[in-house]
């Protein structure tokens, strides 16, 4: 029996000896992951991998909604050069005093008459029609831009949600095979009686969740890359490279700055500045409705006569008389004045919201890059050496299998946490960046990885 205590005893320190295998690198394990998805043995290189500024140029060509917003602005453009002109002339041909039957001129009424006839609105109106078009399409251009950027930030959206899920599968498929083999070593410590059989079936079962786990995280994975599709109007599968955050800024200007730069710069609040300017434009028209406008004529007429053909022509002046002036007019003025209180307190309510997202924005910047620090400096490497001091006290049976499994599972835990961190950062940078119409950073160019930033 001595003998076989031994034995035992050896074969517990040899299962220890895989023990360290399985856990003596916890930060390589966690951060490069392996995984269906991503390169074994690292993180996937620039040449395959999904990139977002390729996303980015992508979704300039190939979006829809950009699409229809730029052939908005498009037509708008075409629209306000119709109203550069005055109404079109009219012309009328006519066939003055006929006989009946036979339509023969009447001698010596009968005659054959041509009238032109051209309004020419006054005081300025034609100007200023034109004017609140003009304006008006300038909008219509500023709302495709802010239609252009937020379908930028929707893409990045998804591409950050993508790499999350991507480095939490790529953890769950390491952590599942770190499982495999405590379970592999519970149940040779098992077979010697050196572990209880509670040990194994809790392994088995910690493996079997894992299992689970990663069904899940895949699925979640072709969620994104639907989404990131819609977005596109392109298919992604599951031959779509993995993706690889670019590098972000080390520094941002300061909040403040942050807000006045999109206060001037976001596309969204200078249409609301030109629909204001349209608004004053169309109130000065409206005031100036009740001026009648300028009809000009012109008639000429021949017949026939004894000594030949007898031409004659006339000069015609008219005008309109706003004789409905009390349901036309003066509710045009009414009109004129709403619109413009209601562009200037849409255009009041953009600045406000822009503030607050801008705030907002960059707080959850400022919250992801400090956690990220902290992570990596503190959380993680404490979460290591908690693994490493098990392992150390399972050893001499200090503690059982169960609280090293967990440390480990701490360590995964939080490994995750941080890629959902690095996306809330790459998230937050598009919506400054979507608020300020305006690149913070170059979306091509790869960070290093996420160990050396």
């Amino acid at each position: 029996m001595h003998h076989s205590r031994w034995e035992a005893r050896g074969l517990r320190l040899a299962m220890l000896g895989i023990c360290v295998v399985a856990f003596g690198a916890p930060s390589a394990a966690a951060q490069q992951a392996t995984s269906p998805i991503g390169q074994r043995g690292g993180l996937p290189s620039a040449d395959n991998a999904l990139q977002l500024g390729s996303l980015y140029d992508t979704a300039r060509l190939t979006s829809p909604r950009i699409q229809a917003a730029e052939a908005q602005a498009r037509a708008r453009a075409a629209q306000a050069l119709t109203v550069t002109r005055p109404p079109d002339p009219r012309v009328q041909l006519g066939l003055m005093n006929r006989e009946l039957p036979g339509f023969a001129p009447m001698d010596p009424l009968g005659m054959s008459q041509l009238q032109v006839m051209q309004m020419l609105p006054t005081a300025g109106k034609l100007g200023l029609a034109a004017e609140v078009a003009r304006v008006r399409a300038t909008g219509v251009a500023f709302q495709a831009a802010e239609v252009a950027w937020e379908v930028r930030a929707g893409v990045a959206a998804a591409f950050y949600e993508l790499y999350r899920v991507e480095r939490a599968v790529g953890i769950a498929f390491e952590t599942r095979r770190l499982m495999e083999n405590v379970a592999g070593v519970a149940e040779a410590m098992y077979r010697v009686g050196e572990a209880p059989q509670a040990d194994v079936l809790k392994a088995r079962v910690e493996v079997a969740r894992m299992s689970e786990e990663i069904v899940v995280m895949q699925a979640m994975r072709q969620v994104a890359l639907a989404r990131l599709g819609g977005l596109l109007d392109r298919a992604f599968g599951d031959s779509t490279p993995p993706a690889v955050l670019p590098a972000f800024p080390a520094q941002l200007p300061s909040q403040p700055e942050l807000e006045a730069m999109a206060l001037q710069g976001r596309p969204m609040l200078r249409a609301g500045d030109a629909e204001v300017a349209a608004a004053d434009a169309a109130r000065t028209l409206a005031n100036r409705e009740l001026i009648p406008d300028v009809e000009l004529g012109f008639q000429y007429g021949q017949r026939g006569g004894a000594m030949g053909t007898e031409r004659m022509g006339s000069l015609m002046v008219g005008a309109s008389v706003p004789v409905f002036a009390r349901r036309r007019q003066l509710p045009m003025r009414a009109e004129a004045e709403a619109m413009r209180a209601m562009a200037v307190a849409d255009l009041t309510a953009m600045r406000a919201e822009t503030r607050a997202r801008v705030g907002a924005a960059y707080a959850e910047w400022q919250r992801a890059r400090n956690l990220q620090a902290l992570y990596r400096s503190t959380v993680l490497p404490q979460a290591r050496a908690a693994v490493d001091a098990a392992l150390a006290s399972y050893r001499v049976g200090g503690v059982n299998l169960m609280t090293l499994l967990d440390n480990q599972a701490t360590v995964n835990r939080y490994a995750q946490e941080l890629a959902g961190l690095e996306a809330m950062e790459g998230i937050a940078l598009a919506e400054l960046e979507m608020l300020m119409g305006r690149e913070l950073f170059d979306a091509r160019r790869g960070a290093d990885g996420p160990e050396n930033r």
